[in-house]
């Protein structure tokens, strides 16, 4: 069982990943934080870029497999050369525009950016040709979390938040990326790998001005995804260590605190359904031209 802790800063967050991991790391932690920045130094030693985050070079992942798609690497790791480019039978493609949104089942795909407990900020490189994953590079350094992420981190292909258009409650436009997910299972998934992920809910972080839904998921073959299959399901510290998580990780860099819209609920898959096929239908427009791209790479549609 679960025991709820306040979600003052992140140790919501520590309490969860605990409870759910046979790590001894927490053993060693005390879980009395006073502030963000001491839950974050407390991982400061924190692999940016741990085993689990590597792939083999030419890899094959099961589910990109089935889309008849491989990932190779370019480049070397922890530095601004690194890409993980994806390939098909035809050659090089997109993992934004070319894997497809829908798995089976009434799943989706997920391209994974940033395995749980890593720190190196992956990401779908929106701007370059072919879009690979690289490490993003903030004022000519690469950029990593000041502490690691404790859930698998990724977004969805053919998705897309429009910054031109205003959400009609929260009265802020989308973040011009595709829609992010955090993927709560068991599991440290690859770098690269798309896994297939029954959506439980979604959250309106609010970033500097700009919406930036998370999406709430587990892996369809996570022992998890038989317990959870609606937001009530996922144990409230799960949801709180989320919230504070992305509420406060910006701020050793002084940043503002992230905001959420909706009371900062998180809202429930049904909810969450019909914010990603609202981004779907921004990417059919930014993919076939009827939205200028800008800076973005959109191939041919």
């Amino acid at each position: 069982m679960i025991r709820h802790l306040p979600a003052r800063c992140c140790s919501a967050s520590l309490t969860w990943y605990r409870n759910h991991s046979n790590t001894k790391l927490f053993e060693k932690i005390n879980m009395k934080f006073s502030a963000p920045v001491t839950v974050l130094a407390a991982f400061s030693g924190a692999s940016a870029w741990s085993s689990s985050a590597f792939i083999s070079r030419s890899r094959i992942f099961s589910a990109a497999a089935l889309n008849g798609f491989a990932v190779d690497q370019s480049g070397e790791a922890a530095t601004e050369s690194f890409r993980l480019n994806y390939k098909s039978a035809e050659g090089v493609v997109s993992p934004w525009h070319d894997i497809p949104l829908e798995g089976s089942d009434g799943s989706y795909n997920m391209v994974v950016e940033i395995p749980k407990m890593t720190k190196a900020k992956m990401e779908v490189a929106t701007k370059e040709e072919n879009n690979p994953i690289a490490q993003d590079v903030k004022k000519g350094k690469l950029r990593d979390y000041h502490g690691p992420i404790f859930w698998n981190y990724g977004c969805l292909p053919q998705t897309w938040e429009d910054p031109n258009v205003e959400h009609p409650e929260l009265k802020v436009n989308g973040d011009d990326d595709p829609i992010d997910v955090v993927e709560i299972g068991s599991a440290a998934l690859e770098m690269g790998s798309v896994k297939e992920v029954k959506v439980l809910g979604v959250l309106a972080m609010i970033d500097d001005g700009e919406l930036d839904w998370k999406v709430l998921a587990v892996a369809t073959d996570d022992p998890l995804a038989s317990e959870y299959n609606d937001i009530d399901d996922v144990p409230e510290a799960v949801k709180s260590g989320i919230r504070e998580w992305f509420r406060w990780y910006k701020t050793p860099d002084d940043k503002p605190l992230n905001g959420f819209g909706f009371e900062e609920k998180f809202l429930d898959a049904a909810t969450a359904k019909e914010v990603i096929s609202e981004t779907n239908d921004a990417w059919k427009k930014l993919r076939s031209g009827e939205t200028e791209a800008g800076k973005l790479w959109v191939g041919k549609a």
